[in-house]
Parts: C-alpha cells; sequence; structure tokens
C-alpha cells in the first residue's frame, strides 16, 4: 500500500514545471505584454527601415544556410532584417526534417551590427528596450532550435554580429577575420543577450575584458579564450563555407529526431536546474528510445555478437 502511494506520489511531481515546458514549446518568446513589449508595434517601427535581407537555405542533408545579406552596409541589420531574421527562426522552428544551421554573412563579411539609421530613429530608452526585447526573443528561439548551429565568421562581426555569433553553439573563424564587441565605444552595452550568452561561453572574467576593453578578437586570440573551435584554413567565401559544412557534418550525422533530440537535452541542461533537466532528458529519451534508429542499431550489433 505504502509504495502505491509513494509512486503516485512521485508521478504527481515528475509533472513538468511551467518553465521546462516553455523552453521546449515551439514559438514561445521570453517577452510578452505582461512586460510591456508590444510586439506588433516594434515590427511597425522596423518596417520604416527597409535595407537588405536574411535569406535561408535548406540544404536535402539536413544543413541549413542562414544569409545575412546587405552587402553595401557590411551586412548590418535593417529594421526589416530584424523581421526577417524573426521569419526564419520560426520558419526553421518548422522544419522537421533540419539537424544544422550555419549562419553566414553575404560577400566574405559577417556582420557589422545595426544599421545606425534604425539606431539614430530609436533614440529614447523605452524605444532601446522595446528594440532589445524584440531582438531577445528572436534569438533565444533561435539558440533554442533543436538544429546543432554554428556561426562562420569571415571577415567581421562586430556589435550586434558579435552577438548573433553567441546565439549560435559553435563558432568558425577564417584565419583574417575579427569578432569585436564595440557596444562601449557606441557608448551602449549588447541588449540582444550578448553579454549574457557570451558569460555562458567564455566565463565571467574573459567576458568582462572583451567588453569592456571593446577587445578585438582574431582569430588566434579568439581560439585562445576559447570564443571559437577552429580556425579554418581558407578565406575564400565558397571554399571556407564548404569547410564549414564538412566541420559541422561530424555531429549531425545520424537521424534528424535523435540529433534534435541530443541538442534540445543539451538546452535543458544549459537553461534549467537540475531536477527538470533531468526529467526533460527522460522525456526526449522516451522520443527515441524503442524508435527506428535505435532497434536498427540493435539489430546492427546483434549481428556482430553472435
Amino acid at each position: 500500500k505504502l509504495n502505491r502511494k509513494m509512486a503516485s506520489s512521485l508521478l504527481k511531481t515528475s509533472s513538468l514545471s511551467v518553465r521546462t515546458k516553455l523552453l521546449h514549446q515551439t514559438g514561445v518568446s521570453l517577452y510578452n505584454t505582461s512586460h510591456g513589449f508590444h510586439e506588433e508595434e516594434v515590427k511597425r517601427k522596423l518596417q520604416e527601415f527597409p535595407g537588405g535581407s536574411v535569406d535561408l537555405q535548406k540544404e536535402d542533408n539536413g544543413i541549413g544556410i542562414l544569409t545575412l545579406n546587405n552587402p553595401s552596409k557590411m551586412n548590418a541589420f535593417s529594421g526589416v532584417m530584424m523581421l526577417q531574421l524573426l521569419e526564419k527562426v520560426i520558419e526553421l522552428e518548422n522544419w522537421t526534417e533540419g539537424k544544422g544551421l550555419i549562419v553566414r554573412g553575404a560577400n566574405n563579411t559577417f556582420s557589422s551590427g545595426s544599421d545606425l539609421n534604425a539606431v539614430k530613429a530609436l533614440g529614447t530608452p523605452e524605444e532601446g528596450i522595446a528594440l532589445s526585447m524584440f531582438m531577445q526573443n528572436t534569438l533565444t528561439r533561435f539558440m533554442r532550435l533543436p538544429l546543432i548551429s554554428v556561426a562562420l565568421v569571415q571577415g567581421r562581426a562586430l556589435g550586434g554580429g558579435a552577438e548573433v555569433t553567441t546565439a549560435c553553439d559553435f563558432r568558425l573563424m577564417t584565419p583574417e577575420s575579427e569578432i569585436r564587441f564595440v557596444h562601449k565605444e557606441m557608448g551602449i552595452i549588447p541588449s540582444w543577450g550578448g553579454a549574457t550568452r557570451l558569460v555562458q561561453i567564455i566565463g565571467s572574467r574573459q567576458a568582462l575584458k572583451v567588453l569592456s576593453g571593446a577587445l578585438k578578437l582574431d582569430s588566434e586570440k579568439a581560439l585562445n579564450i576559447g570564443m571559437i573551435e577552429e580556425v579554418l584554413q581558407s578565406s575564400d567565401e565558397i571554399k571556407s563555407l564548404e569547410e564549414a559544412q564538412g566541420w559541422l557534418k561530424q555531429f549531425i550525422n545520424g537521424p534528424p529526431e535523435v540529433i534534435r533530440a541530443l541538442k534540445k537535452s543539451v538546452c535543458s541542461g544549459k537553461e534549467l536546474c537540475l531536477e527538470e533537466a533531468l526529467q526533460n532528458e527522460r522525456d526526449l529519451l522516451g522520443t527515441v528510445w524503442g524508435g527506428t534508429a535505435n532497434l536498427e542499431a540493435i539489430a546492427r550489433k546483434g549481428k556482430f555478437n553472435k
């Protein structure tokens, strides 16, 4: 009798917390009207600043290529590009066959951050905060995509461009490239979530140096402080993209449902408390245990064991 009681109470406590549900519900953002965030209003304002585009190419091998495309302004984000980034994130949330993603900039450079025209027009603290909430929403959803993502940094990733690289799981740099959080020199701080994510990537001491020194991270320095995985051989646009794809392939080899469950379990471990993360790992296991890939692997192994 006692055991049955214990079992039923255990079942009750194992229901997922609100935070866990939020983390794994597609399309849920950090901020909503309860935080004073009015998405439609922000979108209307951003629409007034055209220029460039954010392009997405989905390959049959399960790798997406997201390109920041505004070459005349070093791929700076116009208002319309910020809106398009959200549209592409939503498209990626619905891409069930996807396994990996490469983020890059057009014309052999990454991105120089925000287009100053939009920044000038959104001059009040309230407008700055609204933009911050919009971009944090988008990049948090991006970070939680069940895809293994890598930023391919060619040329320069400055300001908001540097912040976008931190929303990816990994970063690769070409020999001549640089990452630089120039916010201090603009009299501001990162606000697309870049400072918070940078601390997770390189730790608080290094992050403080990089941000307060507005340090120029060339590929060697970025590698030394653990900002990037490796420096690619080529600085050529096409060759370095091929190299990045080759690098990513070693991690996305296998069926989408397994790769996606792995990414989700790591996301939980990073964002949730221990008990919630463990429960989430257990529930994700339920999506693959006894599944096709699992049964096929067991059958294969069985052949060798005879």
